[in-house]
């Protein structure tokens, strides 16, 4: 099949246009208000963007009434976030995070989940995941939408802090994944998780570029 974006006619029951892009890593955004109000969020449109140093990123759609969500409105006027990893375990606590409650709700607290201080920026880290950055706000980049929601707010964020619980870290120096059950969003209402691991290495000589594969900055500069 083929369809116009610009009419979305598809003809199918259900937009298939987020089921398309899959899996995708879920970026659990904590943030402090100017007010103190510690604001909690998963948003799936995130990712991280390079790695010397390492940048990532969190696009977040206007709210339903089409106002700007907490988590950008917070990140732009303290400069700081936390990116926390949703993991399977912590499944319910970050869907009950996606609700939509006014500013001065925190969502630590809605969800039953527990505060981690951090050590370079203000907004708090969930206490149980297994993965943590600390962020500085960089840059926001606004593309325009349609609708209410449709107009989204890229948000970018320079890396300053990782922390990883030892307990996931492997005897060879790797992150435990199959432990850790990275949860990932697809399409609809649909989830996935991380269960399986396999490796390929690229073909040749070019040791840089294994490195950047890797995430190896001490090795490529």
């Amino acid at each position: 099949m083929f369809y116009d974006t610009r009419t979305n006619d598809h003809g199918l029951p259900h937009d298939p246009f987020k089921s398309c892009v899959v899996p995708r890593p879920i970026g659990w955004i904590a943030t402090i208000s100017t007010d103190g109000i510690s604001n909690l969020a998963p948003y799936s449109q995130f990712q991280n963007l390079t790695f010397d140093p390492p940048y990532v990123m969190f696009a977040a759609n206007q709210n339903t009434a089409g106002r700007r969500k907490d988590s950008v409105v917070n990140a732009e006027m303290t400069g700081e976030f936390v990116y926390n990893m949703a993991t399977y375990a912590l499944r319910e606590a970050v869907n009950i995070s996606a609700q939509e409650v006014p500013p001065d709700v925190d969502e630590f607290d809605l969800a039953g989940i527990s505060k981690q201080p951090s050590r370079l920026v203000k907004p708090y880290g969930v206490a149980p995941s297994p993965v943590r950055f600390e962020c500085r706000y960089h840059q926001t980049l606004r593309l325009p939408g349609k609708g209410h929601m449709g107009t989204v707010d890229m948000v970018i964020g320079e890396v300053l802090g990782v922390h990883i619980q030892d307990e996931f870290i492997l005897p060879d120096g790797k992150l435990d994944i199959l432990r850790m059950k990275p949860l990932a969003r697809l399409g609809y209402y649909d989830y996935s998780v991380v269960e399986s691991v396999f490796e390929m290495i690229i073909p040749g000589s070019n040791e840089n570029l294994r490195s950047g594969m890797e995430g190896a900055s001490s090795k490529v500069r």
